[in-house]
């Protein structure tokens, strides 16, 4: 579990090597097929092998994945992958598709996260919860970087391509599915004023647009790691023990531009968040 960004695929992956487990994908935006940049789904040669279930897999012409479906869904395979043997690994930000995936007994009807309704600590499985945290100035300078770097891998050409004009709206209330992702109703926006294929040229107007679509998608991400990470501290107070792995100081060599970053970046994430997950997994899995 963790905010977006702060390594939870990463970790899973190194996990899931560790302990014969296939991965469960419960990011809302990742199970359905498409937009593989824009919500950033791991590349088939990163994940190393291991498999990956419900990432890429629900078309959304189908309709919007809901919480109890997701129950359903996720609860199969983990029913599936314990029958072989393996270890089921539930990886993603989705807090709501977690909650409904666990606890004991799901109210659909109930929104346990606005405060209206109490988090149950009754679960239906055993879990060993790991929360992957990192200081919230930091984690917010990584993600304004991740949004640049999601441009220059290609991200707008991918939302060209997805961009319908008579399917794009500014309510929220209409968006379902890839359209509710991050990065699609602000360059929608952008295209609803130029659109794609026309000439760019030096328009300042033009420029200034696309840069506000940057401005907004940077807030956007930063805005949905501080409500992840008030979800992850509700389901906590209420009794889920959740394992905190600060990951801060790895995300802080990240952002440093020196020759020896990288290695350095690899180094603090072995000793300060897999090597304690590694601990605690084993620990839970002896029990």
């Amino acid at each position: 579990m963790g905010a977006t960004g702060t390594g939870k695929t990463k970790l899973s992956i190194e996990l899931a090597t560790r302990f014969h487990a296939e991965i469960i994908n419960s990011d809302k935006m990742q199970v359905y097929r498409g937009l593989d940049i824009t919500t950033n789904k791991v590349p088939l040669h990163e994940r190393r092998g291991v498999t990956h279930h419900l990432l890429g897999e629900v078309d959304e012409e189908e309709g919007e994945l809901n919480p109890s479906e997701f129950r359903q869904l996720a609860g199969s395979i983990i029913t599936d992958i314990a029958s072989r043997r393996k270890l089921p690994l539930v990886a993603g930000g989705s807090n709501s598709f977690i909650h409904a995936l666990v606890v004991d007994r799901f109210n659909p009807d109930a929104n346990v996260f606005d405060g209206s309704h109490s988090v149950s600590s009754e679960l239906r499985y055993n879990c060993c919860f790991l929360w992957v945290d990192v200081s919230f100035m930091v984690l917010s300078e990584y993600l304004s970087k991740r949004v640049d770097d999601m441009l220059d891998s290609g991200m707008l050409e991918e939302l060209v391509e997805f961009y319908d004009p008579e399917a794009s709206y500014d309510s929220a209330a209409s968006r379902t599915g890839l359209r509710k992702a991050i990065g699609v109703p602000e360059f929608d926006r952008y295209f609803n004023k130029y659109p794609p294929g026309s000439l760019r040229g030096t328009d300042p107007l033009r420029l200034h647009a696309y840069d506000e679509a940057v401005r907004e998608i940077k807030g956007n991400t930063c805005q949905l790691a501080k409500t992840q990470i008030g979800k992850i501290l509700r389901l906590r107070g209420a009794g889920w023990d959740l394992r905190r792995l600060d990951a801060t100081e790895a995300f802080m060599t990240v952002m440093m531009t020196s020759d020896d970053s990288g290695t350095r970046w690899s180094e603090i994430w072995e000793r300060q968040v897999v090597e304690p997950s590694v601990k605690i997994v084993k620990r839970f899995l002896e029990e």
